[in-house]
Parts: structure tokens; C-alpha cells; sequence
């Protein structure tokens, strides 16, 4: 009687926390901080550059892996607790070491990302705080912007003490990924400062931007060595230095996904656009769309996916007269993240659902605790 109880008792998780691991002095250099949900699911943070998300059964191996505990001893308990072979226990934890280490040593990964443990949907799960802070810096814009920005929603933008509580504050409570928006985020003189404490953090770290400033060398190698992980570069199609800001970042060891709005202007020269993105090497696109494009927008969607597009429907994107209606993959829905899974903080510090949700401010981060802003459902 007892066997056939332990058959059908239910695996109790791994207690929430968040774990730290720092390389050995003969290793190369490499950080991992594991956060650990009440579902028994996982967040591994790999060099402060990519967010993994892990099923129970992959977050136990993080655990063990992320604690230094000897592959034997990880594979007997895991056996243990899941009722599988010590043999096939074993054989998936070093298969998940192999893979965490690969992940280590390669360049250029995408900032959010799945290991093939029977992937789950990330936004499904109770979170107790955002996988992700969009931080609005400032709204302002540079001259001669075809994009907008709400200047009037905010009276202040805050001080480069006050964002550096906020993102400590947003470490805390366990959010792994930060991305610096606005407006245009270049324009503050210490985004770099606020990169780089981020980084110091161990939180993976984006920026939107219209690229511009990168493609002076200086200005990139600065945010390079300050901790930048990701840009979201807002293409600007007929501008020539729009596509070299483009072909700058391409190189480097950081990982680029471009925007594109299409309007009315510039639909006809799209299916040339993307061409000469996939044909620049760019593999990870983002687009919105002014109204009446619904046509427009399923062709380029195809398109998109033939040239190998990997598209993306939950990052930040910049305003614009038309109202962003983002492409999602083929195979996937676009889940009910807004609120949950990311979280948008304007100039001023007020808290909304996501980017353009001005009438449901939240709470301000500068002033209110995650459990007045952040609900879990």
C-alpha cells in the first residue's frame, strides 16, 4: 500500500528562492542566478545576458547544478523525488550541464529563451514579481522624430539615484530582465551608468532605441562594456543612417532585433526591407502596422517567416500615429502577459500594465511595495 501512495503522491517543489553561482577561478568567467518559483518552475539567469525558463523537473537540475552538488548524489535525488531510473537521472542532468555550459560559451544569445525540457508557456504561471521591466528614462525625442512620445503624461523624469533604487528594487522582488525605452533612452546621459548597474545587479539588460548614436563606435563600446545584452532597433527604412546603425551592431557579441512601423508610406518598399535585412544577417524582426494593412500585414508575415525571421511580439515598441499591432510566430499564441509578465514604468516612476495603458496607473515604484503594483492571479 505504501508503493502504490508513493505512485500517486504528488512531487512537493524544490522552497522558492532565488541561488547565485559564481565561476571557479580556474573556469571562465561565468554567473548564474536561479530563481525558483512556489510552482516548483525556474528562471536561470545566464551571465546577466539570458533568461532561461525552466520546467520543475529542468529547475531541480539548476538547483543542483547551481549548488555544486555531485552528479551522483543530484541524480539519486532527483530519482528519488520523481520516482525515474538513476541511470536516466543521471544521463538528463549531465545532458542540462552540457547545454548550460554551451549556452556559456556561445555569443550573441537571444536575451529570453527555452531549454527543450517540455517547454511551458512562461506567462502561464503565478508570478510573484514581472519577468520584465520596461523602463521608460525619459520621453524625450530627438529633432525631427517621425516618432511620438506622451510628453505631457509626466511632469518629471527621475534622477539617475532614483532609477538605481528602482532597479534594485525590481532585483529584489526577482525581476530578471530590464529594458531601457522612452522616448529615445540615448538621449539621457547616464544610460550607460544605469546599464551598468543593472549588470552589477546580474539583471539581463535591453534597449530601444533608433540606434543612431551605436553607430558611433565610441558611444557601442562604451554600452558594451558596461553590460548591454540586447538592442530593439527602431529601422528607419529611407534613412542611410538608420541601415548603417544596423550593420555597426551586427558584429558585436550582442544580440539585435529591428522594429519596423508600416504605414502607408512605406508598404510598397517592405518585401525590399526585409530582403535586405535577412540578407544583412538580421534574424530577429519586430513590426507593427498602421490601420488598413491587414493584407499587407499576412503577406509580410509569410514573408517573414520564408526568409527565416524569428518574430517578435512581446518586446517594447516605440509610439507612433499608428496604433502597433505586433506580428506573432506561426506556432504560438500571444499569451495574456501585460501586467503579469512585464511591466511598464514611465519617466516619473508611475507603474502601468504595459506601454500606452496611461489610464490604469498602477502605483508609482518610487513610493508603493511590488504587492500593490505587481497582483498575482
Amino acid at each position: 500500500m505504501n508503493f502504490i501512495n508513493r505512485l500517486f503522491t504528488k512531487v512537493e517543489p524544490l522552497p522558492e528562492g532565488t541561488h547565485h553561482m559564481q565561476a571557479q577561478l580556474d573556469e571562465k568567467p561565468y554567473r548564474l542566478h536561479l530563481r525558483l518559483r512556489a510552482d516548483g518552475s525556474g528562471l536561470l539567469v545566464v551571465n546577466a545576458a539570458t533568461v532561461l525558463h525552466l520546467n520543475p523537473t529542468a529547475a531541480e537540475y539548476a538547483y543542483h547544478f547551481v549548488r555544486g552538488t555531485d552528479p551522483v548524489e543530484a541524480a539519486k535525488q532527483v530519482a528519488a523525488r520523481y520516482r525515474i531510473h538513476r541511470k536516466e537521472a543521471q544521463t538528463d542532468y549531465l545532458n542540462f550541464v552540457e547545454r548550460i555550459h554551451s549556452l556559456i560559451s556561445t555569443p550573441d544569445l537571444d536575451p529570453v529563451t527555452f531549454l527543450d525540457f517540455e517547454r511551458a508557456a512562461p506567462y502561464s504561471a503565478d508570478l510573484s514579481a514581472p519577468l520584465r521591466l520596461d523602463c521608460a528614462i525619459t520621453y524625450q525625442l530627438p529633432q525631427d522624430s517621425a516618432e511620438h512620445a506622451p510628453v505631457k503624461r509626466v511632469d518629471r523624469e527621475l534622477s539617475t539615484e532614483e532609477w538605481q533604487g528602482i532597479l534594485d528594487k525590481a532585483w529584489r522582488a526577482g525581476v530578471p530582465h530590464i529594458t531601457f525605452t522612452g522616448g529615445e533612452p540615448t538621449l539621457r546621459e547616464d544610460l550607460p551608468k544605469l546599464i551598468a548597474h543593472a549588470e552589477t545587479n546580474g539583471q539581463v539588460c535591453g534597449l530601444l532605441t533608433d540606434g543612431l548614436k551605436l553607430a558611433e563606435r565610441t558611444y557601442l563600446d562604451l554600452l558594451l562594456q558596461t553590460g548591454l545584452d540586447h538592442v530593439l532597433l527602431i529601422l528607419q527604412p529611407e534613412a542611410d543612417a538608420s541601415w548603417k546603425a544596423v550593420a555597426t551592431i551586427l558584429p558585436e557579441d550582442l544580440f539585435l532585433t529591428v522594429h519596423v512601423t508600416v504605414n502607408q508610406t512605406n508598404a510598397p518598399q517592405m518585401p525590399a526591407c526585409l530582403q535586405r535585412l535577412s540578407a544583412l544577417g538580421v534574424r530577429s524582426l519586430s513590426l507593427s502596422f498602421a490601420e488598413g494593412l491587414d493584407e499587407l500585414q499576412g503577406s509580410l508575415q509569410n514573408m517573414a517567416a520564408d526568409l527565416g525571421f524569428n518574430l517578435r511580439w512581446d518586446l517594447p515598441v516605440p509610439y507612433s500615429e499608428s496604433n502597433p499591432v505586433a506580428l506573432e510566430t506561426k506556432d504560438d499564441k500571444i499569451p495574456s502577459g501585460a501586467g503579469r509578465a512585464w511591466m511598464y514604468v514611465e519617466p516619473d516612476g508611475d507603474v502601468l500594465p504595459h506601454q500606452g495603458a496611461s489610464d490604469q496607473i498602477l502605483g508609482n515604484l518610487l513610493r508603493d511595495p511590488w504587492e500593490k503594483l505587481h497582483k498575482v492571479e
